[in-house]
C-alpha cells in the first residue's frame, strides 16, 4: 500500500487570488495560481490525516473528494493554520467520535480559549475534538502499515513551528524560517522536501527562494516542492527559474511515497 501526500493549500496567508481579486504578479488564466492556504493531507487506503486546518478547508476537502478526517497534526496556531477547525464538526456527527487532534502546548492553549466549544460540552453540543499533547514521534496504523511522523521544532520568525518528517522520506515545513543546525541531518537524501517559499525576497518570519536553494545544496533531496507562495510569485515564471529538482506546488498536488 502507497501512502499519498496532497498539497490540500499552498497559498501564503492571504491566499491567491487575495479577497479584493488581485492576483498580484501571478497570471489568473493559470489554474495552477488560483492557491488557497497552506493545509496537507497525508492519504493511506483507510485514513485520511490533516496537516493543519486551514480556512479554505471545505473548499480543499470537497475538491479532492475527502470523505473522512481521522486525525488531525497541528503545525502551529496562526489564524491561517487553524481556523477552518469548525469544519470537523461534520466529521463527528457522521462518525459519532471525537477527532483526535495533536498540538503542541502553545497551540493547544490557543485552540482550548479561542474554540472552547470544539472541546467543552456546552448545553446543546457534545465536544467534537480530543486535544493530544504532541510528542517528538508518532504512530498509527491502516491494517498492516505503520505511519511514522517526527515532529521537528523550526523557528518561524519569533514563534516556533512544527516540521513533520512521514516515514523518513517526506519532510513538512509550510512555516519556517529557520532549521537548527543539529536537525539537519533529519532532512538530509528524503524523496520529498515540501518546504515554505513565500517570495522571491527575504522575509523575518518565511524562507525565500535563495534560502530554499541553501537548504537543498545542504540536505540533497530528491524533489523539492514549493509551498506558501504569495501573489508575488508565478507558476510558470518561477517553474523556468529552478533547477529540475525543485517543483512550485499547486492545489491537489499529490505525491506518492
Amino acid at each position: 500500500m502507497s501512502l499519498k501526500f496532497v498539497i490540500l493549500g499552498c497559498g501564503s496567508s492571504l491566499g491567491a487570488p487575495r479577497i479584493d481579486g488581485s492576483f498580484g504578479d501571478c497570471d489568473p488564466k493559470n489554474i495552477k495560481n488560483y492557491r488557497t492556504r497552506c493545509c496537507a493531507l497525508i492519504k493511506s487506503k483507510n485514513k485520511n490525516v490533516l496537516i493543519d486546518t486551514s480556512p479554505d478547508l471545505k473548499k480543499q476537502l470537497f475538491k479532492n473528494k475527502i470523505k473522512n478526517v481521522d486525525k488531525v497534526f497541528y503545525t502551529h496556531f496562526h489564524a491561517d493554520q487553524t481556523h477552518g477547525i469548525n469544519e470537523l464538526r461534520f466529521f463527528y456527527l457522521k462518525n459519532r467520535k471525537q477527532i483526535d487532534i495533536y498540538t503542541d502546548t502553545v497551540t493547544k492553549n490557543y485552540l482550548k480559549k479561542s474554540f472552547s466549544y470544539c472541546f467543552k460540552k456546552t448545553k446543546n453540543y457534545p465536544p467534537i475534538l480530543n486535544i493530544n499533547n504532541l510528542k517528538k514521534k508518532h504512530s498509527y496504523k491502516d491494517n498492516k502499515e505503520n505511519i511514522n511522523l517526527k515532529c521537528i521544532n523550526v523557528e518561524h520568525g519569533n514563534i516556533k513551528s512544527i516540521c513533520y518528517i512521514i516515514n523518513k522520506k517526506l519532510a513538512y515545513a509550510s512555516d519556517i524560517s529557520k532549521i537548527y543546525n543539529k536537525d539537519l541531518k533529519f532532512f538530509k537524501n528524503l524523496k520529498y522536501l515540501v518546504i515554505d517559499c513565500l517570495q522571491y525576497h527575504p522575509h523575518p518570519s518565511h524562507f525565500c527562494l535563495q534560502d530554499v536553494l541553501d537548504l537543498v545544496n545542504k540536505v540533497n533531496p530528491k524533489q523539492t516542492i514549493l509551498t506558501n507562495m504569495t501573489v508575488r510569485i508565478d507558476y510558470d515564471k518561477i517553474k523556468k527559474k529552478l533547477p529540475k529538482n525543485i517543483i512550485p506546488g499547486f492545489d491537489g498536488l499529490t505525491l506518492n511515497f
